[in-house]
């Protein structure tokens, strides 16, 4: 539609996860009438967040250095580790100040339809960090969805063998909803009253 390097950044835009094409357009035209600086401000961040930011090598959240702040808390218990999918889904759970262990993140959810199996996820990792014996348990916090379910099922089918005590999120979250956008009192309650995986 426009030409040049408008319509590069349109399309560049429209690539983001949650920006359809109009939104891409209002965006780019923003930056268009934006201050110089601003703009620079903005590119420079992004820049430094790919520099910078890494996913750390124990539990694979973000993290500025080779450990997030999480699993280098010495006052987390280090007996109960909660699985999550992404990232922000820490950050969800840490909002309702419910839960002081650990976290693991899995990197998405089982999808057959987008070609990704257990085989894509961190679950080897979680395997390892399970093979101490200091985890007693793990709580499945995937999003209440068709794959969070799935993956859910999955782990709960991998590593009820192993002794450990599985429990998946109470209801309270809507099926179908993301962790990231659950305001704090219903993530609470769900976590709070989450039950054992059978």
């Amino acid at each position: 539609m426009y030409e040049g390097a408008i319509q590069d950044l349109i399309d560049e835009l429209g690539r983001l996860p949650g920006v359809g094409p109009k939104s891409a357009q209002r965006i780019a035209f923003h930056l268009l009438a934006a201050d110089a600086d601003d703009v620079e401000r903005l590119a420079s961040t992004l820049l430094r967040v790919k520099n910078e930011v890494k996913f750390c090598s124990i539990c694979g959240n973000v993290a500025q250095s080779e450990i997030c702040r999480i699993c280098s808390d010495d006052r987390r218990d280090l007996t109960v580790i909660c699985v999550v999918e992404e990232p922000k889904d820490v950050v969800a759970v840490e909002r309702t100040r419910e839960f002081r262990g650990r976290y693991h993140v899995l990197g998405g959810a089982i999808s057959p339809i987008d070609g990704i199996g257990p085989d894509d996820l961190r679950i080897r990792e979680l395997l390892t960090r399970l093979r101490d014996g200091v985890v007693t348990e793990l709580i499945i916090a995937t999003d209440p969805n068709l794959e969070g379910e799935a993956t859910a099922t999955y782990l709960a089918r991998l590593l009820r063998p192993m002794g450990l005590e599985v429990s998946r999120l109470a209801s309270g979250l809507p099926v179908g909803g993301d962790l990231e956008y659950a305001d704090e009192v219903t993530l609470g309650r769900a976590f709070s009253g989450r039950r054992r995986v059978e």
